[in-house]
């Protein structure tokens, strides 16, 4: 079996704002090959960069388009592969859009053996530890308190145990703070649990006394409170924080990641569509397992990356929660035929080969930009 070409989607809304809301575009990967076996990725970047890293032409030996280090080759070679795209772009790359745009590729490569194979993609990754995961509703905190309160009172009645609430005006001052987070645990209740996502807001003396004060309302994590390249701050922080903290969808290398864990983080949070897919999000579990920390996914993405994220901690055994977008965005909602329904709280691993998703063609129809 060989490829015969990578094709690069990019989809977009026909408005997108401000707001870090991931699912108002994405970057949609199709890798083809001889035996008419079709695979799927996403890239969760800049969509126009990543697509103009995959098409690039070369430039030199070290400085090429990523569709060039893979054409003509076979998909199951994937770590081969993935060794081709990391080199084939170094010269640019070593990581940021170069390692997310690598990430489409490699999940496709994945969702390629897995069809070829007639297995689900987690049984590829060394088999599964559980088949279903424990889903937190994941989703931006509202412009007021009131209606923070109220969405979060909506999450309980779908059935949701665990909900994160991030960005948003997190961070405008201390008042509008600590009544976000006052009023997101008094709309969930004492028994389901409170993540709170700060969007890197906050410097490191600031995020220690948030801790503090955010801690009277038992928030499961503390998520991205400081800059990603602030390690010195998140060593203190994890060693003086009252609260687990968490971090890492900033992050696209195993480096990046073994500083986050040098520091002491309680929780990673690798995004396959961003570390270079799920050859190296695989690793970054692992290195987590060893450390006896959480790992669990960031995805803000459609149901390409659901899926991917569900193979991905299947694999792990200390993986047992799935940020699950719960954003109404057509891309997020309806780009893959399966929904991934949340049932008693939890949602299951896909069984079919490959990732188990199918493209709706007329929805990339109908927000194809390129």
């Amino acid at each position: 079996m060989k490829i015969t070409n990578v094709e690069a989607i990019w989809l977009q809304l026909p408005t997108v704002d401000e707001r870090a809301d991931g699912t108002q575009d994405t970057l949609v990967v199709k890798v083809y090959t001889d035996e008419g076996i079709v695979g799927i990725g996403e890239v969760d970047s800049s969509p126009m960069a990543a697509k103009a890293i995959i098409e690039a032409p070369m430039s030199h030996r070290i400085a090429r388009g990523l569709r060039m280090c893979v054409i003509g080759e076979n998909p199951l070679d994937i770590m081969r592969l993935w060794e081709s795209m990391y080199q084939g772009s170094i010269f640019f790359g070593r990581g940021g859009a170069a390692q997310q745009a690598i990430s489409g590729i490699d999940i496709a490569l994945w969702d390629i053996a897995g069809k070829a194979m007639g297995q689900p993609v987690y049984r590829l990754l060394g088999g599964g530890f559980r088949d279903r995961l424990r889903a937190y509703a994941s989703i931006l905190f509202q412009e007021t308190p009131e209606e923070t309160y109220n969405l979060a009172r909506h999450l309980v009645e779908q059935g949701f145990t665990a909900v994160k609430f991030g960005w948003g005006p997190l961070g405008t001052s201390e008042a509008m703070d600590l009544a976000q987070v006052r009023m997101a645990r008094q709309g969930l209740g004492a028994n389901v649990d409170l993540m709170i996502d700060a969007g890197i807001c906050y410097d490191t003396v600031t995020a220690l006394k948030r801790a503090h004060q955010f801690a009277e309302y038992d928030p499961f994590w503390l998520e991205e409170p400081l800059h990603p390249d602030n390690i010195e701050g998140y060593a203190r922080l994890a060693a003086a924080s009252p609260i687990r903290i968490a971090a890492g969808e900033q992050e696209t290398t195993l480096a990046g990641f073994q500083a986050l864990l040098d520091a002491g983080l309680a929780v990673i949070q690798p995004d396959v569509a961003r570390v270079g897919g799920l050859s190296q999000a695989i690793q970054i579990g692992r290195m987590a397992v060893q450390r006896h920390r959480l790992c669990v996914n960031h995805s803000y993405k459609t149901g390409i990356s659901i899926a991917a994220s569900l193979h991905l901690l299947a694999a792990l055994p200390n993986a047992t929660l799935l940020e699950y977008c719960v954003e109404q965005s057509p891309l997020r909602q309806m780009l893959t035929r399966e929904t991934f329904p949340v049932v008693d709280g939890y949602v299951a691993v896909p069984q079919e080969p490959g990732l188990g998703v199918t493209l709706d063609e007329d929805v990339i129809a109908r927000y194809r930009v390129a």
